[in-house]
């Protein structure tokens, strides 16, 4: 049983032996930013199982199969077994995004049929509804990452989104409201938080939630360039 981890095009071999460290030391040595902690994630094998552990104590990792249909948020101390044959991680360190690849050739698990085409217009994922605008909103933060996937990006600033937009920052931070709150109803994690916490980790979390679960997609970014949509409110 072998497991490979991919990173800006470059792919790793995983002991089976050793844990597999992921962070600004140990066997993937991603870069020198300061707010990345030393040892961040770890992969082992335990039990007929590979394990993702989080062993930093302030990031968090979102965890996903790439079609998006089951997610985790890996929150520090917390593992999961790494049940599929790819497995997609996103995390975010500072203002840098990044994204992993987990393949697996021997998956505990294989789906049994192809996961349904899900229709994003007056979006519905599951049971959370989108307004276009909202669509929008999450697009322009979401760029840099889905026109960069499998590399390190930076979201962009609630002024940056807006201005792409051409925005209001007041009209931007209320939808900005509005989607976390909807998306905190429907138990997203790590969207709501203490005063003072809440600009950059919030909008990674969203941006980590939408690209992992196919919330948006690269082939939606044209919408960005459509006419503003009527303000309904949201």
């Amino acid at each position: 049983m072998g497991m490979q981890v991919e990173f800006a095009g470059d792919w790793f071999e995983v002991s089976d032996t050793e844990p597999f460290v992921i962070g600004r030391e140990g066997p993937l040595e991603i870069d020198d930013n300061p707010y990345l902690h030393r040892r961040f994630l770890e992969i082992t094998q335990h039990a007929g199982l590979w394990w993702l552990e989080n062993v930093g104590s302030r990031l968090s990792a979102t965890i996903a199969d790439p079609d998006g249909n089951t997610q985790a948020w890996l929150s520090p101390g917390a593992r999961l077994p790494v049940v599929y044959a790819r497995t997609t991680v996103l995390f975010t360190a500072g203002p840098t995004t990044y994204e992993l690849l987990l393949e697996n050739d021997d998956p505990t698990f294989l789906p049994t049929r192809p996961a349904e085409e899900v229709e994003i217009g007056e979006t519905t994922i599951g049971p959370v509804t989108f307004t276009e605008s909202q669509l929008q909103l999450v697009l322009a933060l979401a760029e840099p990452v889905l026109t960069g996937r499998g590399s390190t990006t930076s979201i962009p600033t609630s002024q940056e989104a807006a201005a792409r937009l051409g925005w209001a920052i007041t009209r931007f931070n209320r939808k900005l409201d509005n989607v976390c709150d909807k998306l905190h109803r429907h138990g997203v994690r790590g969207l709501r938080g203490g005063p003072g916490k809440l600009a950059v980790n919030r909008r990674a979390r969203l941006v980590e939630h939408a690209v992992a679960s196919r919330l948006v997609t690269a082939d939606q970014l044209a919408l960005l360039d459509q006419a503003d949509p009527a303000d309904d409110g949201d």
